[in-house]
């Protein structure tokens, strides 16, 4: 078995590819693994670079040096390769996806993650594109497309960088028109945003549906009602922290295999943190699943809903 680690200089608030070349060395080099490092040069070649592995047909582990941005590219190559397993050696600024473990900061350990487990996990294929983690549209989806200029400022790394574009987005319009088909039903109106969740984190810490399974076969559908600017603290408070059962007349919970939204104009689409447009999004579980290994004794699976607690 080979191990490829894919570094995206790009992920974080700065450029970590010695750090990781020194940490990946010394782990290999002591087990005498087969190993290669491949650094990213632009944006999509992370993409490129995992396909080209998983097409060899032999056996790979690769890790994500990065955070959900790389980690998406990197699924998106390998998607319907089973000869492939992958997994995130934690370095960007969000690492959303692996908050459903309960020791994400485990993944920054490569001693830890080299003694792995794995599990198989859905996807999610929204138009022609895949998601491991949660995509949206939105009030939210605006936001995430404007986070990239601010993370990089001093201070605005992580969460502060979501809470900066949150403010400046908030006074830019909460609401457009959606046309959503679901289950047979057509929900036609003012929308604050559509969210789609395989995990459960997101946005640098939004944990809006804690039940959700990426192993089910279903996607857990939000769909919150258009607010207004009085509604929307209390709103995106509850949201934030998975109480959308508090709030029946505004959030609606579904679970379903596939929907699709339509859009009056082109829209920003978010894909784990990554951009696309559109006007329209055609939602479903992938036919293609992903081998995806962890950290020895960690465990992944939600908290039974009696349980659940909120920070």
């Amino acid at each position: 078995m080979k191990h490829l680690f894919i570094v995206n200089p790009a992920a974080g608030s700065y450029n970590q590819t010695e750090s990781y070349r020194k940490k990946i060395a010394e782990a290999c080099e002591k087990r005498n693994l087969e190993y290669a490092i491949e650094v990213s040069g632009a944006p999509g070649q992370c993409r490129v670079i995992a396909n080209r592995a998983a097409k060899s047909g032999e056996e790979y582990r690769i890790y994500s040096c990065g955070g959900d941005g790389t980690m998406n590219e990197i699924v998106s190559g390998v998607a319907g390769y089973d000869n492939v397993a992958v997994t995130m050696f934690a370095g960007g600024s969000g690492n959303d996806f692996i908050r459903i473990f309960d020791d994400p900061e485990a993944f920054r350990d490569l001693e830890r993650l080299l003694d792995a487990e794995e599990v198989t996990f859905d996807l999610i294929k929204v138009n022609e594109d895949y998601s491991l983690n949660i995509c949206s549209v939105g009030l939210d989806a605006r936001i995430a497309a404007d986070v990239a200029a601010y993370k990089r400022l001093p201070l605005l790394s992580g969460f502060r960088a979501y809470a900066a574009s949150t403010v400046i987005n908030l006074f830019k319009g909460i609401t457009d028109h959606y046309t959503i088909d679901l289950d047979g039903e057509r929900i036609d109106g003012k929308k604050t945003l559509i969210c789609v969740c395989n995990g459960r984190f997101y946005g640098g810490g939004f944990n809006p549906v804690p039940e959700a399974d990426p192993t089910d076969g279903l996607l857990d559908v939000l769909v919150v009602d258009g607010v207004t600017l009085l509604q929307v603290a209390q709103v995106i408070g509850k949201y934030k922290n998975g109480q959308y059962k508090e709030l029946p007349k505004l959030v609606k919970h579904y679970r379903t295999d596939r929907l699709k939204i339509y859009f009056d104009k082109p829209t920003a689409i978010n894909l784990d943190g990554e951009q696309r447009m559109g006007d329209a999004m055609e939602v479903s579980v992938a036919k293609e699943k992903i081998r995806f290994f962890y950290p020895k004794g960690l465990s992944w699976q939600a908290l039974p809903e009696r349980e659940l607690t909120t920070v």
